[in-house]
């Protein structure tokens, strides 16, 4: 399974774009997927993750009530829809996949990852 990243933009403060992380093969309606971003100069950071079933989902501290991951299984997709964006959510977000289904929070158990896609949040 291959994973495509696509949705970021330029957007200002406040506003909203939606990503989405789209699997190459059928299987990735089971595998588990998380988001994560990394600005310059900064440590990746863990924003989202989603089981393969959809019930559960983790969310880092810092976007926690401003955005939510889905799955369209029907579309290989999985969103992340980001709402109230700030500056300090500037970077580069990509996706990341994992066959077992969880929605763990770790990078490292996570064996497929995608490109990045930008999202810059002016003030």
């Amino acid at each position: 399974v291959q994973l495509q990243a696509s949705g970021g933009g330029l957007v200002q403060a406040g506003g909203s774009l939606r990503l989405s992380c789209v699997g190459s093969e059928r299987a990735f309606r089971f595998y588990g997927v998380a988001w994560f971003r990394q600005a310059p100069g900064k440590e990746r950071e863990f924003v989202a993750s989603l089981s393969w079933t959809g019930e559960v989902t983790s969310y880092g501290d810092s976007v926690k009530g401003r955005i939510t991951i889905s799955r369209d299984n029907a579309q290989n997709t999985v969103y992340l829809q980001m709402n109230s964006l700030e500056p300090e959510d500037t970077a580069v977000y990509f996706c990341a996949a994992d066959r077992l289904g969880m929605a763990s929070m770790r990078f490292d158990d996570y064996e497929l990852r995608g490109q990045g896609t930008q999202v810059t949040v002016s003030s």
